[in-house]
């Protein structure tokens, strides 16, 4: 199997573990890789130029500047210490540009605060605000003047006294820009999703989220083996406290910080359990001791079916959870494995998978696909469109396959489901997609936060538009489809759970595969 250009990682989902370097936007052909766009680096140095200031101005402590260059662009900011916050008010922002020949400068001066880890983040505000300047995907920053924004922002963080209150103003800056998926994450929360792509933690092995309805923190997978599971914690089950707190307000990937800690160490949990069959409720409490816990993103099975000619046929069931960056090797290792076993046909269940990184969903695609397929088109912010294309690709398989997608399935999943469907090589069953159609970059800030950025929106192969609309399976899973394809052949999990026997879609992609061999399909 041939892999995408070398450097496409840093186009759409890298994470720079490296601190002050370039972030490289980088836009790629459908026959080569190149570079087009701006290269955006942002270091501190140890300058001493000031703005020229009227006299009469009271400054003191001049503070490190900090300098964002662009190409031919030279954004200055300039950090002064004012006397009292009424100074705060003569904070200006001036844009001139010497000739068109040499840099364009941008000088900012605002008040520094004494709190030293409020100033500690007005640093990293001045690095955010400088690559969302460079690299976010509307150029018009959501019609608002993004200079002024940052002056203002500026002056709101000079009085606070905490890092989290500094964070919730960078965090308001952003959310002025109307892109829910632009945004900061502490240094906390950035070690937890560096956690979540890695495939390592230490915890209880408890995947919950929030309801978008209810606002609930409900659970939505255990992983197999692990402190939860073996505890009896289920799918559905909602989570109303961690350690005696009340968890109301609170987000899931907030909560599940609170879940994770040493080896060791243990967490009590309070859970509402799902409805039983008499439609109640019950409460219980749980304490958990945490663990060492790989996270694998695959899980899988073979179905085996027997005809009524006494036949039989072997069904290669692959669930993909995430797109961490094991998730494409993982998922080569399992259909190898399915095909020496004899397996002819497919079931990829991408359902509940929220997205992840963006590369590790193309390296999946191409396991099913050959020659030069598109697998994706990505739009820049002046509209300009780039197919991102395979080079000589070799599918580990060609045996039918049938793709599983439900209103969980998000982003790196929409791109993989698009990808298959589109180029012929999928049936989805299932219900619409999520409707993700953005593109983020992450980068480590210099005080160990992250900033992601949508950078670039993307279309399906055949240009279907995804954001805010989502996919919509060629077969739903419903009542009616499921009645009418039972009895067909008779079935038996090889080491899988007997809940795939009752899974309606997996029903339904079974009757779909069947249908594809009736009619001699190969795709």
């Amino acid at each position: 199997m041939e892999s995408l250009c070398p450097n496409f990682e840093s186009t759409l989902s890298h994470i720079s573990s490296n601190r002050s370097k370039s972030l490289k936007i980088k836009h790629i052909s459908s026959n080569l890789c190149r570079f087009r766009g701006s290269q955006v680096p942002i270091r501190a140095t140890k300058s001493t130029s000031f703005a020229n200031f009227p006299q009469n101005q009271r400054f003191k402590d001049e503070l490190v500047s900090k300098f964002v260059d662009v190409e031919a662009k030279k954004v200055e900011l300039v950090a002064r210490r004012f006397v009292g916050f009424a100074a705060a008010a003569a904070a200006a922002v001036s844009l001139c540009c010497e000739s068109p020949a040499l840099a364009e400068y941008l000088t900012v001066a605002f008040p520094v605060s004494r709190t030293r880890e409020v100033n500690t983040v007005q640093r990293t505000l001045v690095e955010a605000w400088g690559l969302i300047r460079e690299t976010f995907v509307d150029p018009t920053f959501n019609h608002q003047d993004w200079d002024l924004k940052l002056q203002q922002t500026m002056v709101e963080m000079f009085p606070l006294r905490s890092a989290d209150a500094a964070y919730g103003k960078i965090s308001g800056m952003l959310s002025t820009l109307g892109d829910p998926f632009t945004r900061i994450i502490s240094p906390k929360e950035y070690q937890s999703f560096r956690i979540g792509s890695d495939g390592n933690l230490q915890g209880v092995g408890l995947f919950i989220s929030k309801e978008s309805n209810s606002g609930h923190l409900v659970v939505t997978s255990c992983i197999e083996g692990s402190p939860a599971d073996r505890a009896g914690i289920h799918e559905g089950d909602e989570l109303l406290e961690i350690n005696g707190e009340r968890l109301d307000g609170i987000n899931g990937e907030a909560a599940a910080q609170k879940l994770r800690g040493p080896v060791g160490t243990t967490v009590t949990v309070k859970l509402q359990c799902g409805e039983t069959w008499e439609g109640d409720s019950t409460f219980r409490e749980v304490k958990l001791s945490r663990e060492s816990i790989n996270i694998s993103p695959i899980s899988s099975a073979i179905i085996l079916h027997r005809a009524p000619d006494g036949h039989l046929s072997k069904t290669g069931y692959v669930k993909l959870s995430a797109f961490s960056q094991t998730a494409a090797t993982e998922m080569e290792n399992a259909i190898q494995e399915m095909e020496i076993q004899g397996v002819d046909s497919y079931i990829l269940d991408l359902r509940n998978n929220p997205g992840g990184l963006v590369k590790a969903g193309l390296d999946v695609a191409q396991i099913w696909l050959d020659g030069d397929e598109t697998l994706v088109n990505t739009i820049d912010r002046d509209g300009n469109m780039f197919p991102i294309s395979m080079v000589d690709g070799h599918a580990l398989t060609h045996d039918p396959l049938v793709v599983l997608v439900n209103e969980g399935s998000a982003s790196a999943s929409e791109i993989l489901a698009g990808a298959l469907h589109d180029n012929g090589r999928a049936t989805l069953v299932g219900h619409k997609t999520f409707g993700k159609g953005k593109i983020q970059s992450v980068t480590e800030l210099q005080d160990g936060s992250a900033l992601f950025i949508t950078v670039a929106k993307y279309v399906s192969p055949s240009r279907h538009d995804i954001d805010q609309v989502g996919i919509t399976p060629d077969v739903q899973c419903t009542t009616d489809m499921l009645t009418s394809t039972r009895g067909l052949s008779s079935k038996e999990n090889k080491g899988s759970s007997s809940s795939l026997e009752t899974d309606s879609c997996i029903m339904v992609a079974e009757h779909e595969l069947e249908m594809q061999e009736s009619k001699g399909s190969a795709s």
